[in-house]
């Protein structure tokens, strides 16, 4: 399974990819800084300068229906935000 499950693509991250060269994807919990950097380099063709990671917790969500209360969760995922090269540029709409 790879390491890199689905970039990040919001506002917030646009905006920090075309000023600051920062992508953002979701990641599996169990992966270390130096397996992300080597999957990004993989799948992308880039350099990586650095890698932060912060695991996002889940949260608890309630909805009121007609037929009642329905409790349920988010998930918990690992977020890694990737510095890199200037030059270099990832382009995640190439393949639409």
């Amino acid at each position: 399974m790879s390491i890199l499950l689905k970039p990040i693509i919001t506002e917030k991250m646009t905006n920090e990819s075309e000023l600051r060269n920062k992508y953002a994807f979701k990641v599996q919990r169990e992966a270390n800084k130096i397996e992300i950097k080597d999957a990004v380099e993989d799948a992308y063709g880039v350099t990586v300068e650095t890698v932060n990671t912060m695991v996002h917790p889940g949260k608890s969500k309630t909805r009121y229906t007609k037929t009642g209360i329905i409790d349920g969760n988010t998930g918990t995922y690992k977020k890694a935000v990737v510095t890199i090269k200037d030059g270099d540029v990832i382009d995640f709409y190439s393949n639409i």
